[in-house]
This record gives C-alpha cells, sequence and structure tokens, in this order.
C-alpha cells in the first residue's frame, strides 16, 4: 500500500507543473500538494508545512533572461530568504528526502560543466546575482547536513530548461522567446549569428530526473542536462521549419555566453536516461503554445 506524500514548492511554474503530473503518474504517492511561489516562504512562519510530508521537492525560482539578471538583479534578492527559511525548515523537521532545485547558471565559463568544478571561480557575468543565490542554496543545504546530521538531500543543476507552461512574455529564455516571435511574426529574428551553443532539456525530463533522484535516495549534486551541444542556429533552423518561417539575423545584437555545455556522466551512472531529443521537445512545446498558451 502507497503512503507516502510529497510537497511540490514552485507547483505553478514550468518545472512544477510537469513534476506534478510526473509525481501523479508514478503512482508512489497517495498524497501530493503543489504551493506556488506565491505561499511566501520569506515568512519562516510558513516554512512549517514541511514537517506534514515524506518528500519535499523545491523547484520554486526566479527565472529570466541574461538581460533581466544584468538590467534587474535585485528581483532576485527574496530568493535568499525563500531559499533559507525552506532548507533551515528541512533541517528542523527532517523530512523522508528532500530536493532542492539548483541552476546551471552555477557554473563559471568553462568547456563542459562538470559538477565538482563550481566552487573554484566565479560565474559568468552574464548570470552573477542569481547563480550566486543558488551557490548559497546548495551552500545551506550543505550547513544543514553538516550541523544536523541530515544527509537525505538531492541537489540538481537543470541545464537550460524548455517546455509547456514556459514564460513566453518578454525577457523570456531563448527557446520560448523564438517560439513567440515565430508565431508572431512573417520572419524569426534571431539575435546574434547562431554561434552559441546550449545544452537544452524537456521540462519532462526535468521532473522524471528529479522523481528518480528522489525514489532512488541519491545523496549527490547532479547535473540534470542533456550532454550535447545544440547552435542557437540549429534551434532556430528546427522552430523555424515546424513553423514554416524564414530566419534573420540581427548580428548587432548581444549573444551571450559563447557555451555551455554539461557533464552528463555522474546522471548517467545512476542509471536515468532522457526520453526526449530536442526536435521532438521543440514540436510539443510549441503545439501547447498554439492550442493552450496563448
Amino acid at each position: 500500500m502507497i503512503n507516502k506524500s510529497a510537497l511540490v514548492i514552485g507547483a505553478n511554474g514550468m518545472v512544477g507543473t510537469a513534476l506534478m503530473k510526473v509525481l501523479s503518474n508514478s503512482k508512489l504517492y497517495n498524497q501530493i500538494r503543489g504551493v506556488d511561489i506565491e505561499t511566501d516562504m520569506t515568512i519562516k512562519e510558513n516554512a512549517k508545512i514541511i514537517a506534514s510530508y515524506d518528500h519535499i521537492y523545491h523547484v520554486a525560482g526566479k527565472k529570466g533572461s541574461p538581460q533581466t539578471a544584468k538590467e534587474r538583479p535585485a528581483d532576485y534578492l527574496p530568493m535568499l530568504q525563500f531559499d533559507a527559511n525552506i532548507i533551515e525548515a528541512v533541517g528542523k523537521y527532517k523530512p523522508e528526502w528532500f530536493l532542492y532545485t539548483s541552476s546551471i547558471g552555477v557554473y563559471p565559463p568553462a568547456e563542459v560543466y562538470e559538477e565538482d568544478k563550481v566552487w573554484h571561480k566565479v560565474p559568468s557575468e552574464n548570470d552573477r546575482v542569481p547563480a550566486y543565490i543558488k551557490r548559497m542554496g546548495e551552500l545551506s543545504c550543505y550547513a544543514v547536513s553538516a550541523t544536523y546530521g541530515y544527509e537525505n538531500i538531492s541537489i540538481v543543476r537543470p541545464a537550460n530548461i524548455y517546455g509547456p507552461n514556459d514564460n513566453f512574455g518578454e525577457n523570456s529564455m531563448v527557446i520560448p522567446s523564438l517560439i513567440k516571435k515565430a508565431h508572431e511574426n512573417e520572419k524569426l529574428e534571431v539575435w546574434g549569428d547562431g554561434s552559441p551553443i546550449r545544452d537544452f532539456i524537456y521540462s519532462e525530463d526535468v521532473a522524471r530526473g528529479m522523481l528518480h533522484m528522489v525514489q532512488n535516495k541519491i545523496y549527490d549534486t547532479v547535473n540534470l542536462g542533456s550532454g550535447v551541444g545544440v547552435t542557437i542556429k540549429d534551434t532556430a533552423e528546427t522552430i523555424a521549419t515546424y513553423l514554416d518561417r524564414d530566419i534573420v539575423w540581427d548580428i548587432s545584437k548581444p549573444m551571450g555566453d559563447m557555451k555551455r555545455i554539461m557533464s552528463t556522466k555522474i546522471l548517467e551512472s545512476y542509471g536515468f536516461e532522457l526520453k526526449y531529443d530536442l526536435k521532438t521537445g521543440i514540436e510539443k512545446t510549441i503545439d501547447w503554445y498554439l492550442n493552450e498558451g496563448l
């Protein structure tokens, strides 16, 4: 008989909605509750909710483009207290398992992002404030482990996530921004020359990876990515082909970091495989946007 409960913090976001569905389909829980970021965990009293659940999935965060991170970095500051209260409550109430969602942004520039190559250098200037906030979240998890002897923690660092329920508005990330522009215009305008390389992962695969970590009680910090670098050019062409658009390149606009690829050796060593390739994931995302996202 199933007798486990799960709490998803950040349940209404892109990853949260995918995770709620994956957890429900897993049949591993008799109770699943989702709370949105609007449940203000910057108020310490609200974090007591953690005491009532076996597994805690903390997937809430402030998402924004590199432009947002540069122009409005203070918008990310509430997440410091948000994370601190949740993680402190985890140390106090000791749920059966806790998953913390970090970010690809914590990494300094490198050819390939490996899990143990974070702390020796500073993050990219394009992610400076949100990256340090996520680093503080990771350090808070380590502090709870050291202080309370609580080691039932998984930390995941997702790559560039895309999928249904993403932010398709202003200052959105690469794929939703391109989808929106391609839908609304006869031609798809892309910033730069398309040469930057990214590691993309579909939201459902992120959710599946999170469940895999908790279900198998993996006490580790693990990248959640494809391990495959794809140029912005190839990504834009996939979107343009599906929506029957021509591409116009605006080389006067900034392109961001040139290369962001994750090592997936540790993820693969734990027996996890992605379900969706980039083409399939993009097409599913476009279909959702046209049918439900507008």
